[in-house]
């Protein structure tokens, strides 16, 4: 038998955004371990906001495992908590998420790198870099630098390494700032890979000596830099097969009747980032349109194109927003229409689309 360091992963119970939190416990298998092999793990709750120092037991439960390619017999292991009782904790918002297989999200991460309390790349003494135009997607030193260009290559060969769903990186429009992007087929595993990729940056960065800033206005409000989003594209099988302009409206009249219920778990601050500026609707506000990045939902050309099917882009979620959160979020709308019953529910579309 060999004995493999299992990284056991949580979210704390810090509002309103939890902290990734982790421990290694070293366990002997005969070979790579599985999911149902894994045992449960306690730690001290009352360390992590999520228990009382009189009765701080709390248990993790893996629900997600990778290989760790950065260690010689090492696991990432994705964990919901407990209470001692076996039932989810208040904290734990991927027990709480409606899953569905058949729904399938595309998470970009956008997020800045933070040297000496400022954006990677901004004059040491203080002040603002050349203005925003030549860093989204950019090349060459003066774009881009070269400890976050080693930063991303690095981040992205660990969590392919992890077997964790990388759909690629890029430069993002403001000195600093990096985007990556994960895609997974349900609410759960999309975001237990987002949460797992997150982890992996911030584990690799202690490495260089270098923060991730999540927040979604680092720079305030105030100052003409965009901030940054965690755009979530997403689809279900009726999207991806019958769509029809007739659903993609009934669609849209469903996120619109809920859109305070979506700004409330797309991340903190948003008002400081949906302004109607950079890219951006205002936070109370719903709009969508074809290829219009100032919109709430944006719509692809090749949604369109392909017969109103596909998939669809909602810009509003934040980048220190919760995937899970998220995810479930947006099945629990999608599920307020029943393609079936479009007629029915919907004449309105109807009539607009004759």
């Amino acid at each position: 038998m060999e004995k493999f360091k299992l990284e056991y992963i949580w979210l704390d119970g810090y509002e309103p955004v939890s902290n990734l939190r982790g421990k290694t416990k070293v366990v002997a298998f005969d070979q790579f371990p599985t999911l149902e092999e894994l045992p449960l793990w306690g730690f001290d709750g009352s360390s992590t906001k999520q228990a009382d120092g009189s009765d701080s037991d709390c248990v993790l439960k893996p629900v997600a495992l990778h290989p760790d390619p950065a260690r010689r017999n090492g696991a990432l292991v994705m964990c919901e908590v407990l209470l001692p009782d076996g039932t989810p904790h208040p904290s734990n918002s991927r027990a709480a998420i409606p899953h569905d297989p058949d729904t399938w999200f595309g998470f970009e991460q956008e997020y800045f790198f933070y040297s000496d309390n400022a954006p990677l790349g901004f004059p040491s003494g203080g002040g603002f870099p050349a203005p925003q135009g030549e860093y989204y997607t950019g090349v060459g030193h003066k774009n881009v630098g070269s400890l976050a260009r080693q930063i991303v290559e690095e981040h992205l060969d660990l969590c392919l390494g992890a077997g964790i769903n990388h759909e690629g990186i890029n430069a993002e429009v403001a000195k600093g700032q990096w985007e990556f992007q994960i895609f997974g087929k349900g609410s759960k595993r999309a975001a237990d890979e987002m949460w797992i990729a997150r982890y992996l940056l911030l584990r690799l960065c202690e490495r260089y000596g270098v923060d991730v800033n999540w927040h979604c206005k680092p720079l305030g409000a105030d100052v003409d830099w965009n901030g940054s989003g965690m755009h979530a594209n997403f689809s279900n099988l009726a999207m991806r097969e019958a769509g029809g302009k007739e659903y993609f409206l009934s669609l849209m009249e469903a996120f619109e009747q809920v859109m305070h219920d979506h700004i409330e778990v797309y991340g903190p601050d948003n008002h400081l980032r949906l302004t109607g500026l950079h890219e951006t609707q205002s936070i109370d506000t719903f709009s969508w349109g074809i290829a219009d990045r100032g919109a709430s939902i944006r719509v692809p050309h090749s949604f369109v194109e392909n017969g109103w099917r596909g998939y669809l882009e909602d810009r509003r979620p934040n980048s220190q927003g919760d995937p899970y959160r998220i995810a479930g979020r947006i099945i629990e709308t999608i599920g307020m229409v029943d393609p079936s019953a479009l007629e029915e529910t919907c004449p309105l579309a109807l009539a607009e689309t004759g």
